[in-house]
């Protein structure tokens, strides 16, 4: 398997751009022509060849790039990653799982080679080649979660399991869609939901954590998340929002198409084995609106979601002000025709639009 690696930015002149390969493989989150919330979990294990769910950890095009601004994040703010003092074995067991997994699903990219406690880990596309004790921080640059969580795109939430609750007591976080790990570490799964507008009063999140604190060893689960992004901004960090938030006010008929992003996280979970914390990986994927519509089936139904959904849903996901361009951009790629079940692009089987 080779990947070429996009040289490209995420921040200032907004370099980041998706192949054909990589829109086609888009986790696009809507399997109807409309959207309410729903626990919508499903077992991770796996998914078509070359799909974002085929492997473990997706590693794609921006991994290098995605790195390089957490580098540049965690410079800035330090607080970005945190772990309490009683969730560094889940940080050990969150290090094996990655390492595990990528030299495992990635062969040609990543190495692990382990002599009882003596591991080295070879990262290829980062240019890693370290050797340490397993369990030993010391013998590591940085505490096992920031290790290697600076070394594996998306955010990660270690989540410690205790009083019939998940309390979120450490984690990676500098690609987040507006929440702080600086305000939300400590808290419990309702605490940091608590600004989720209906959720609550469907039951969505009782059902959640019904659902999560049964989550077995061996036994990863998955789910699709969404909000809208104004350019390909990873850090929308309400740290940040004074630099990010004016930005929606930049959104013309004429920039729309290339601006305006949907940001799709693939949120999964694993259970950990010594500590039995369960790791919640954030994985943010982004795609310009101009890319969504050149598949068919994507552009008619993105357009009626988004002209349908909730106000406060709307609002909630930070687009409501700009929902009128949005919507008017995207009617010019639907053309009524009736789309098929799923999230897959259908190319072979979904009509091409029709003009007129």
């Amino acid at each position: 398997m080779t990947i070429q690696f996009n040289d490209e930015t995420f921040r200032d002149d907004y370099t980041f751009h998706n192949s054909d390969w990589a829109i086609r493989r888009f986790p696009f989150p809507f399997h109807e022509d409309s959207y309410m919330y729903s626990v919508n979990m499903e077992q991770h294990r796996g998914g078509p060849a070359g799909s974002v769910y085929e492997k473990r950890f997706d590693v794609d095009e921006h991994y290098v790039s995605e790195m390089k601004d957490r580098a540049i994040v965690l410079a800035e703010d330090p607080l970005r990653c945190q772990s309490l003092p009683h969730m560094t074995l889940a940080g050990w067991d969150l290090l094996e799982l990655i390492m595990v997994s990528k030299s495992e699903d990635y062969p040609d990219l990543f190495e692990l080679h382990r002599d009882g406690n003596d591991w080295r880990w070879i990262n290829r596309p980062l240019g890693i080649d370290d050797r340490f004790t397993f369990l030993d921080e010391a013998t590591l640059p940085y505490g096992p979660m920031e290790y290697i969580t600076r070394q594996t795109q998306g955010d990660f939430a270690v989540l410690d399991q205790r009083d019939e609750n998940l309390w979120m007591d450490a984690g990676m976080v500098t690609t987040q869609a507006d929440w702080s790990l600086d305000f939300d570490i400590g808290m419990n799964f309702f605490e940091w939901h608590a600004p989720v507008p209906l959720a609550h009063e469907m039951g969505i999140f009782k059902r959640a954590l019904k659902f999560l604190l049964n989550v077995q060893q061996g036994n990863p689960a998955r789910r699709l998340n969404w909000t809208m992004t104004v350019n390909p901004l990873l850090d929308t960090s309400p740290e940040n929002y004074h630099k990010w938030g004016i930005q929606k006010t930049t959104l013309t008929p004429e920039n729309i198409g290339s601006k305006q992003h949907l940001r799709v996280e693939l949120q999964t979970f694993f259970r950990l084995p010594r500590s039995n914390a369960l790791v919640f990986p954030i994985r943010c994927y982004m795609i310009a609106l101009q890319d969504v519509v050149t598949v068919p089936k994507w552009g008619r139904r993105l357009h009626r979601v988004l002209r349908d959904v909730p106000v406060e849903l709307a609002t909630y996901k930070g687009f409501i002000g700009n929902r009128p361009l949005i919507v008017d951009y995207l009617s010019q790629f639907d053309d009524g025709l009736p789309t098929s079940d799923g999230i897959w692009p259908d190319l072979d089987t979904e009509p091409p639009l029709r003009k007129g």
